[in-house]
């Protein structure tokens, strides 16, 4: 049985947003999945654009370990998302409103992301954010 838009989505954000897990995050993409933000300038410190999932696994992990030990986190109980069915049964879109607690407070950060899929694995996300929520 494939999994549905809702536990692809819920995975993900576990894996990446919430654990920071490199080999979980990777492992919910395709062996030639693609993970893009087109907003991102290139050469940032946040990727633009990973093909495969061993390329995912390895810029995902070097990011993580950047982060600050201390930095912000998701607050699970306030932030909120709605998925949009399309009609090609393997693409969805989330619409999310994340709240993130840092060392200066609450704050929410907008965002909308793109998701191909196929027997339940990513094949495409497309991750749409203000790019200076990563510098």
């Amino acid at each position: 049985m494939t999994a549905t838009p809702q536990e692809i989505y819920e995975r993900y954000v576990w894996a990446g947003t919430i654990t920071r897990n490199a080999d979980a995050l990777a492992g919910m993409f395709t062996t030639d999945g693609v993970w893009e933000a087109p907003l991102i300038p290139a050469g940032g410190s946040f990727p633009r654009r990973l093909e495969g999932r061993e390329q995912i696994r390895a810029q995902m992990a070097a990011y993580y370990q950047q982060l600050p030990p201390a930095g912000d986190t998701v607050d699970t109980g306030q932030s909120r998302y709605v998925l949009h069915t399309t009609g090609d049964p393997q693409v969805f879109i989330a619409e999310i409103d994340a709240v993130l607690n840092g060392p200066d407070g609450a704050r929410t950060i907008s965002l909308v992301q793109i998701f191909r899929t196929r027997e339940g694995k990513i094949t495409l996300i497309r991750d749409y954010f203000a790019p200076e929520l990563m510098t």
